[in-house]
Formats: structure tokens, C-alpha cells, sequence
């Protein structure tokens, strides 16, 4: 059962970082929409690059991919939730159950890959060429989170065998 708890309780631990980004990025909108707008318009990254013809320089397209990040946060926060509130219905079933009831875990991990893997270190680090930003770049920070979510992922998908 330890192991299964551990499971519960990282899930619930990540569920409730994802909420609190979500929450923060809609009560405190600016601080973060400011990182959004430079990384869109790759106003901080190399002069004379020749990638300039990618930057985003529309506010609405701003606010409308501010709003996509906000979105990928909560849906993270909600399915890791729930993802946890479905294995701690199955904690005393068979392993064969117990292992099925991780689905809604493993959806709210992989939104929040989406999230920190795909939308920062993909889209933003390299399309929008965000590493070579000294003062908008988030790929340590995103690295830091999607760590996280792929290393408890990774624990999540061992396994579980009858309870004793």
C-alpha cells in the first residue's frame, strides 16, 4: 500500500502545483503576460537574427496564447486531481484495477507535458528562440516542472500488483 499512497500523494502534489500556477497567472495576469508578449515577439534575442520572421508581434495573439498556457495549467491541475481522487477510490482493488485506474493520472501528466515540455521548451525555446533571451528565458524553470510531472509519470506507470 506505501507505494500506492506514494502514487497518490505525488499525483496530488503536482496537481496542486499546476493549480497554483493556473491561479497565480490569472490573478497576477500582467506579470507573466509580459513574459509571454517578449518570447512572442523575440524582442530580446539575438540581433540580427534571421528567425525574426516567426515573431508574434499582435497583442490579441499575445493574450490568445496567454490564455492557452492559463487553460493547459488548470486542465492540468483538474485531471491530476481527479486523476488522484480515482486512485484513491482504487487503493484497496486489485492491482489489475488498481493499474486501470490510472488513466486519468497519466492524461493529466501528459497535459501537463504539453504544457512545460511542449509549449516552452518546443514552441517557445526553439521556434520563438527563447534561449537566447537573458532576460525572458523560462526554459530552467519549465525544465524544472516537466521533470517533475515525466519522473512522476514515470513512477505512476509501474506496475502494481495485488495488495497483500
Amino acid at each position: 500500500m506505501t507505494i500506492r499512497y506514494a502514487k497518490m500523494i505525488l499525483t496530488l502534489m503536482l496537481a496542486a502545483f499546476a493549480a497554483l500556477v493556473a491561479f497565480n497567472n490569472m490573478t497576477d495576469y500582467g506579470s507573466n503576460f509580459a513574459f509571454v508578449q517578449h518570447v512572442l515577439s523575440m524582442d530580446t534575442i539575438f540581433p540580427g537574427s534571421t528567425a525574426m520572421y516567426r515573431a508574434i508581434t499582435t497583442p490579441w495573439l499575445w493574450h490568445a496564447a496567454y490564455g492557452l498556457i492559463i487553460v493547459g495549467e488548470a486542465m492540468t491541475a483538474v485531471l491530476l486531481a481527479c486523476g488522484a481522487l480515482v486512485l484513491w477510490r482504487a487503493r484497496q482493488a486489485s492491482g489489475r484495477q488498481f493499474n486501470a485506474a490510472k488513466r486519468v493520472a497519466i492524461i493529466g501528466f501528459t497535459a501537463g507535458l504539453l504544457v512545460w515540455f511542449f509549449g516552452f521548451m518546443v514552441i517557445g525555446g526553439e521556434w520563438f528562440l527563447m534561449w537566447q533571451s537573458h532576460q525572458w528565458n523560462g526554459q530552467e524553470a519549465a525544465f524544472k516542472f516537466y521533470m517533475a510531472m515525466l519522473g512522476v509519470l514515470i513512477f505512476l506507470n509501474q506496475p502494481d500488483a495485488d495488495c497483500d
